[in-house]
Order: structure tokens, then sequence, then C-alpha cells
């Protein structure tokens, strides 16, 4: 971050796309107001990648007083869903991208058809015969040039003809396309008459059966744009090579102030599937719980497993926008959760795996109320009563019988303190017949508790723990990242059975947690002392049980990398 006249300046201000829009405000390129969008398909979910690329788009329109569209490529009928639409302006909202306007490219259709009719007029576009398979032939390769359909030269006459009739439904799928008409040996593949336009009978999820052909997206794309007075398209690096055709289309059409296309780098995140391709295979395959598994980077998974928005914002603000490809661990997005909820939630204690406590020498049918901090980083969140009495749980990892060296927790003749509590120190192991420590009896120190002062001996060290009285009993789901290897994502010799981390999800039943956070309710947010960071489940949380996903542990692994 550069200084200036000691004025701390925002460090997007210096990113390159910012540079281009403030030379093309300052040359005065448009007469419009500067306007960028988000085109999304609808036959997926959004994810941290296209939360990133929103973030590019939305930052530009609003740093410079301009317009934001969320415009829906909607023109594959065969794979994009009304579900799929909703559920994408649901999470752009709750990640508080507001698109000024929502628009669908299907609305376009009829005016990218006129276009495509001005392109066959010029001699630009023709109708072709040829089978997918034999326009791949044709193409040639990236060292080879390709070679002219032998509907190329048909004329304009017949190409209209024929187009309007595929408009109109007369041929079957598949076979007849319209191709643009520009150079098959050009260097660029992307230039070799590519398909405008091909033939599908299928409803559309907004358009019914109106139309049975379909516009190419690096047809629709810039037209869409144009339409809506687009001034920056802005993408990710691998469409630079589509640029030329982009901008091809615009000039043939004498598309007045055209808007310009400029690329980003993309990101890959380490540990998670962005591909919706694999995400489809992981959620139809019932590999994971649906398209909110909280282990998947999607935004509905990362809002179950209990991400912020301002968590995801600063994420995005620590990447920033680079020219090349990058790849970023996803651990610094659990760093940026921690940074934004540590002073935020309250902090309650959970056991996970109860050990009882008996404290031998509390009154029997006595209970006092604890009053213990809310949050020791932020004292305004305040105090709560904690119930305490002559039972408690524990968690079972806190005691060893038989201590090994450097163990600092509770076990025979040692004293701890109970946190916010007592000293305790255990007396008397008990265990059933098949030699399992099922109960510890232990005796308290009425002097030692917690703001009482006393300071005349230390504990070994501090633990906490749940009254067993009252406690209320949840479901806890613990995650971890979903593959076992980055590097086996793209094995195709390899099952998601052997590439799923099988502790990626692991389910603890019957935990134990105090009872001030009985009222809980879905999507609430906690931190578990010496666990985590939790929030409670928005699927599987009932009236009768509460189940709460961790978010993240408390360990910053990304800080220390």
């Amino acid at each position: 971050m550069a200084e200036e006249n000691n004025v701390v300046k925002d460090p997007l201000a210096y990113n390159f796309l910012h540079l281009e829009v403030e030379r093309d405000i300052k040359d005065g390129t448009y007469s419009r107001e500067i306007c960028t969008r988000f085109p999304p398909e609808p036959n997926g979910y959004l994810h941290l990648g296209s939360a990133y690329a929103i973030n590019i788009s939305y930052t530009i329109a609003k740093k410079f007083g301009g317009t934001f569209n969320l415009r829906f490529d909607d023109t594959n009928p065969l794979k994009e869903k009304e579900e799929y639409a909703q559920a994408i302006i649901d999470d752009m909202y709750w990640l508080k991208f507001i698109p000024d306007r929502i628009l669908y490219g299907s609305d376009y259709f009829e005016k990218t058809y006129e276009y495509a009719v001005q392109l066959i007029k010029k001699g630009k576009a023709y109708v072709c015969d040829l089978t997918p398979e034999e326009i791949r032939e044709y193409r040639g390769t990236l060292t080879e040039p390709g070679k002219e359909s032998p509907y190329r030269n048909r004329s304009v006459e017949e190409n209209l003809d024929l187009f309007e009739r595929m408009k109109n439904g007369e041929f079957p799928a598949g076979s007849k396309v319209l191709r643009a008409k520009i150079d098959m040996a050009s260097p660029n593949i992307n230039m070799r008459d590519p398909v405008m336009y091909r033939i599908i009978h299928a409803e559309h999820y907004r358009q019914g059966s109106k139309w049975c052909i379909y516009p190419m997206y690096d047809y629709a794309h810039p037209l869409q744009d144009a339409i809506e007075g687009v001034t920056h398209s802005l993408c990710s690096i691998e469409f630079k090579d589509h640029r030329p055709l982009y901008e091809w289309f615009l000039k043939e059409l004498e598309i007045p102030e055209p808007p310009k296309q400029r690329e980003f780098g993309r990101f890959n995140l380490t540990g998670v599937v962005t591909s919706k391709r694999y995400l489809k295979e992981l959620v139809y395959g019932n590999y994971v719980d649906g398209w909110d598994d909280p282990r998947l980077p999607t935004i509905k998974g990362l809002r179950r497993r209990g991400y912020t928005p301002e968590s995801i914002h600063s994420f995005l603000g620590e990447i920033g926008i680079s020219k090349d490809q990058s790849t970023v661990d996803i651990s610094m997005l659990d760093h940026c959760l921690r940074e934004d909820l540590k002073e935020k939630v309250n902090t309650v204690m959970a056991v996970f795996d109860p050990l009882k406590v008996v404290i031998t020498n509390y009154p029997e049918g006595e209970e006092e109320l604890l009053e213990i901090e809310n949050n020791s980083l932020n004292p305004q969140l305040g105090s709560r009563m904690v119930p305490f009495g002559r039972e408690i749980y524990i968690e079972r990892e806190d005691f060893m019988e038989e201590p090994v060296k450097g163990f600092k927790r509770l076990s025979p003749g040692v004293e701890v303190r109970l946190k916010g509590a007592y000293f305790i120190k255990c007396n008397e192991v008990i265990k059933n017949k098949q030699g399992e420590i099922v109960e510890l009896h232990c005796t308290y120190d009425p002097q030692t508790k917690s703001g009482s002062g006393f300071n005349e001996r230390k504990p070994k060290g501090t633990i906490h723990w749940v009254p067993v009285k009252n406690c209320i009993y949840a479901d806890v789901h613990l995650y971890d990242r979903l593959l076992l290897d980055d590097d086996l994502l793209k094995d195709e010799t390899k099952t998601w059975e052997e590439k799923i981390n099988p502790q990626s999800f692991i389910k603890l039943t019957n935990c134990v947690i105090e009872p001030t956070i009985k009222d809980a309710s879905i999507g609430d947010k906690f931190q578990f002392i010496r666990q985590g960071y939790f929030c409670v489940d928005s699927k599987y949380t009932t009236k009768e049980k509460l189940v709460f996903n961790r978010i993240v542990p408390l360990k910053d692994s990304w800080k220390k990398k």
C-alpha cells in the first residue's frame, strides 16, 4: 500500500484494469458512463472463483461511479434452469454485490438474430451443413491451417433463406449451423469461421419453445455487451485469444463506441474443486451433500458452513488482481474468517468427547452461577452466567491416567483450573469391567474461584468444562479439505472415492455444550474454546437438536506459511 502526503491510498486503485479505465475516462473514449457486467451461465452455482470475477467488475463500476450489470448468459436450453438463476441472484445479494440491473441474454434473441442477418447480407456469415465432427476436422490445428467448408461460398440469398428456415424449425438439431466467414488460415484458431448459431429443439427456461436456434457464446457475448452499453467487458485470461473475434463482430456490425474486452489472471484454489464439471459430478453422484455441502467452495456451501461476506471480501482484497494465473491456498480464506470473527462472536464451552467428573466435596444439590466473559478480545460483548455444580463434563483427552512428559492437563494428584471456575484435583479414577475410564472423582478448592485474586499456587493448566445439569446435547460436524491431494483431481484413472479425503467430514454425536446456547438460531456463530469457530447448521438443525458446523479450527496455518 503506497502513501503520499500521509494519505493511505486504496491498493485496488493501482491494479492494471483500474488504470486502463482511468485512461479511457481521461481520453473521452466513451460518451456514456462506465459499465461492467458479470455474465454467468445459469447452469450451476456460484463459487469462490465466481466471487473473484464479480469483485473485479463490481469494484471498477463502483469506483468510477458507473453501472454494474448481472447478465445471465442463458443461450443453451439444454443445461440451464431457473433454479440456478435464482441461486446466483441470491448469492450475489448475500455477498453484497448488488447489481444495478439484472438482465438476460435470452431477451436479446431477436436482436442477435437481426445482427446475424446483417452479417449474412454483408457476406460475412454463411450456413454450413458440415457435421460437428467435420467442422473440427476442417478447422485445422495450432500448427496447420484449416480448410474451407464446401458450403462457404453459398450466395447471400441462399444463406438468408436457409437461416430463416433454421429459425422456423425446418431442420433437425445439429444438421446445420451459421458460421462467420473470416479466415480459415488465421493463426488464431478462434478466427477460423467460428460457429455463430446452432439448432437445438428444446424448451428454454424463459423463452419456452419460441426459438430453436441459439447463439454461441463468442457471438452473443460482444453483442449483449453492446446492447447493454457495457464499456469494459472483463473476463479471465483464457478468453484472451477470443478477443480478436469479440472485436471482429463489433467492427463488422459497426457498433459505435464498442465495448472493450480485457482479461485478468485466473486464480486457482488449493484443496477445493471449482470446475463446474467436477462439481456436478460430485453433487449428482452423491459424493457430497448437495451444492451447499460445506466442503465445497460454492457460495451456498460457504454460507452453510458459516463463512461471512466480510471474510470473503477480505480474502478477495488480499489476493488482489493479477495479469497471470495464480494459485491461492484456501487456508488464506480461513485466516480472513478468523480475523473477521475473533472480536465479533461469543466464546462458549463445548465438550466433544465427554468424560464425567464428580466433585466429591462440592455440596450435593447446590449450584452457583459463574460469570464468564464472552470474548476476551472484546469487552463490549459482556459476560454470561454459567451454572456450576457437583457434576461436570470435561474432554476425555484432557485427562491422562499416566501423563506423558509435557502433559499440562488433568491427571491423578494433579491440580488444574476449570475455565472461569475453580482448581480441581483428581483423586480417583472409576473404570468399567472392560477397564475403560468412565468417571473421575475430584475435589475442588473453594478459595481458588476465578476472579478472587487467589495466587498462592499455580495450577498445571486450564481446561474447559460443561455442567451436567441442563447441558445442551448437540451434533457437531467437523470439515476438512475435500481432496486428499490436488494432483489427484484431474487423474481420470482414479475414482472420486479414491480422491476424496475420508476425514473431510466427521460427524460427532451427543456432544455437550454449556446451556447458555440453548436459544441459538440457524446461522449463529460461536467460538468453542480450544475447538474453533462454529456455526449452527441450516440443513439439519431441528427444534429438538442443534447441529453445529466447524467453520475453521483455531490454528492459523496460513499465517504461519
